[in-house]
């Protein structure tokens, strides 16, 4: 069994992402954007139990969503809607175009036991710590 697996992730916009864009602290937003598709060959190497989760992290910062099977996925390819969850592992290059890259972006994945963390928690995490 792998433990983990070096991938490229990529994210966009989704039906369900666009639908909840407007209500980002709902719970229909974070079931929308908190997944993770990954190709159904990386999903079983991963040892990914149903309903599994996993953690997604590279240089830039790490985040656990909800994993899925995708059939239409190569392996070593990951989507992750756009949202919070997804900005937590792109980097701040922007390629001079002033928007992050959101795709090819370089991630390792493994299987978790750790929780999806809401939107407020992910937003937490983000806030600078007090005067040095």
């Amino acid at each position: 069994m792998v433990i983990s697996l070096k991938a490229i992730m990529i994210s966009g916009r989704t039906l369900g992402q666009g639908a909840t864009c407007e209500a980002k602290m709902s719970p229909e937003f974070f079931r929308a954007t908190s997944t993770c598709s990954l190709a159904d060959s990386d999903y079983d190497a991963l040892g990914i139990p149903e309903d599994g989760n996993v953690l997604v992290r590279n240089g830039f910062g790490e985040v656990v969503v909800s994993a899925k099977r995708d059939g239409g996925l190569p392996p070593g390819l990951i989507f992750i809607p756009m949202g919070p969850w997804a900005n937590a592992v792109v980097g701040p290059e922007t390629g001079g175009c002033g928007t992050p890259l959101f795709k090819g972006v370089e991630v390792e994945v493994a299987r978790t036991d750790r929780r999806v963390k809401g939107v407020r928690e992910l937003f937490a995490d983000l806030a600078p710590e007090g005067p040095a």
